[in-house]
């Protein structure tokens, strides 16, 4: 079973149960703080690391950025923009393990990533 866990700054549990929404009973969930969470990406302990805050990338990824790679990571919603589900299935597919977005697109994001992570 695949691991995704869940940092980031703010909606922790909101985010939490989104991917437990959606991930079809086939992921294993936890919630760390932000650098916890990236460190549990680095040293093989999960797989996946979402994360929230207001901007997509700063709180939300940070940490990930910083212990995983910019080419491991992406922010996927920004206040101003989010990216079309063509493009969020595509850096799924990419190979990224770590997804920023902001809280207040949660709910569009989530589905997509958790979609296209169901399937590898």
């Amino acid at each position: 079973m695949k691991k995704i866990v869940v940092g980031g700054q703010i909606d922790k549990e909101e985010v939490r149960k989104l991917v437990e929404e959606y991930g079809n009973g086939n992921f294993d969930i936890d919630v760390k703080s932000d650098l916890d969470a990236a460190m549990a990406v680095k040293n093989g302990q999960a797989d996946f690391y979402m994360g929230a805050c207001n901007t997509g990338g700063g709180g939300a990824l940070a940490m990930a950025l910083a212990l995983l790679g910019r080419e491991n990571c992406v922010t996927v919603s920004m206040p101003s923009k989010v990216m079309d589900e063509a493009e969020i299935r595509k850096e799924v597919l990419s190979g990224k393990k770590a997804f920023g977005f902001t809280a207040q697109h949660k709910e569009i994001v989530v589905p997509i990533i958790m979609d296209e992570l169901d399937k590898l």
